[in-house]
């Protein structure tokens, strides 16, 4: 009876792919990881911690002329969290992608359900993709694709109480519009990015929106072995606090091509930040919903979950990548000051942190990873941090992925 249930199944998806294209892939991404100062500097008498992490994904996709579903499903833990005999009402699989795309018009779509958002270099928008959970939004995408790539996004965000418009959830923001134009061709490639973004406040019983707004451009301009890219971004409106916001981002960089097997980054990046004596206005810029681990620097000091309204960054940077057969390595060191006065004396100097990666592909859907960073910090950088600039500030991972496709 189950070898009969087992091929009928096995049939029944035989013929879904022949009237459409359905598709089953996985993921398994388990990663060990060694922290002694990793986010923030260690004391000087802290034990390191080793940990293991592990992200489980089922992707569904199916596709026909005039639709798209995707779905994602996800489990993300800590080796040891979850007990051997476990119930499993807290430790439920998550959706992480539930969206359908379809057809309004001749180059016109609706994608629409929760879904990853990422734009350009995943500065603004970015999936998160190094962190087990990632990110993905509730959200509705208008796209527009001829001679101009155009998406236009609008999300509202409630809890399930009718009786109120109060939200209290655990996203960023109650409401969010953007929009996003792309022109790309042989020379150019060219984006421009508005993004309103409204954080629920609370004025007693009655609760607002207080509107932010980050709008810039994005660019990339290749010439012969150089590839010169840039950011260019401003935010205003007000912030949580009734401040208001006065910041900007900006990044410069150039991709020198060796050979056909390495190259060399060179860039620079500020995210202008406030004074230590600032009260009244806020000139910190925050990179919202961005990959901001792949920004400045991998032990995750700036912009990840921390160092928001502060006094901002100021990132030159060197990278180097060379592939071998089926070996990438990297190597990254970064150059860290404040872009603003972190008191009366102190220096705006942070620190250098140096970051290696060695990539090694073992078969077309098995990858391991190793990792080693190390942060050569300041005593400017234990004012912002705490911990000790003197103690061995330094992180480590081996991860395996496998992305199996079953169908």
């Amino acid at each position: 009876m189950k070898r009969t249930l087992f091929v009928s199944i096995i049939c029944l998806l035989s013929v879904i792919q022949v009237k459409a294209q359905f598709s089953l892939s996985g993921e398994l991404r388990p990663r060990t990881e060694y922290s002694h100062g990793f986010g923030t500097l260690a004391a000087e008498d802290q034990n390191p911690s080793v940990f293991t992490s592990q992200r489980t994904r089922l992707n569904f996709d199916y596709k026909m002329d005039l639709l798209k579903v995707g779905l994602v499903l996800q489990d993300v833990r800590i080796w040891g969290n979850q007990a051997q005999q476990v119930a499993n009402e807290d430790f439920a699989v998550s959706v992480h992608q539930a969206w359908a795309e379809m057809n309004l018009a001749k180059s016109l779509t609706l994608k629409v359900g929760r879904q990853e958002l990422a734009y350009d270099d995943a500065r603004i928008f970015g999936h998160g993709g190094w962190n087990q959970q990632g990110r993905s939004h509730d959200v509705a995408l208008f796209k527009y694709a001829k001679k101009l790539n155009v998406h236009f996004g609008i999300a509202h965000h409630e809890n399930t109480n009718r009786k109120n418009n109060l939200y209290d959830g655990p996203d960023a923001y109650k409401d969010l519009q953007f929009l996003w134009i792309n022109k790309k061709t042989e020379k150019y490639n060219v984006s421009l990015l508005f993004l309103n973004n409204g954080k629920p406040v609370l004025s007693g019983t009655e609760q607002k929106s207080k509107y932010s707004q980050t709008f810039g451009a994005h660019a990339e301009v290749p010439v012969d072995k150089v590839a010169f890219s840039g950011n260019l971004y401003f935010q205003t409106g007000e912030d949580g606090a009734n401040k208001s916001l006065n910041a900007y981002n900006l990044m410069a960089e150039a991709t020198y091509k060796i050979s056909d097997k390495s190259q060399m980054i060179v860039g620079y990046e500020i995210l202008s930040g406030s004074d230590y004596n600032q009260t009244e206005k806020n000139n910190s810029f925050t990179p919202i919903y961005g990959t901001n681990h792949k920004f400045n620097g991998f032990m995750d000091y700036f912009y990840v979950g921390n160092h928001l309204n502060n006094v901002g960054l100021s990132d030159g940077y060197v990278k180097f990548t060379n592939i071998r057969n089926k070996t990438v390595f990297n190597a990254d060191v970064h150059f860290f000051s404040s872009a603003a006065k972190i008191s009366e004396t102190a220096d705006n100097y942070l620190g250098t942190e140096l970051d290696l990666t060695l990539t090694q592909t073992l078969n077309p859907v098995t990858k391991i990873a190793l990792g080693y960073s190390q942060m050569f910090g300041s005593k400017s950088l234990e004012i912002l941090k705490g911990g000790s600039s003197n103690a061995f500030n330094n992180w480590a991972y081996v991860m395996i992925s496998v992305t199996p496709k079953f169908l």
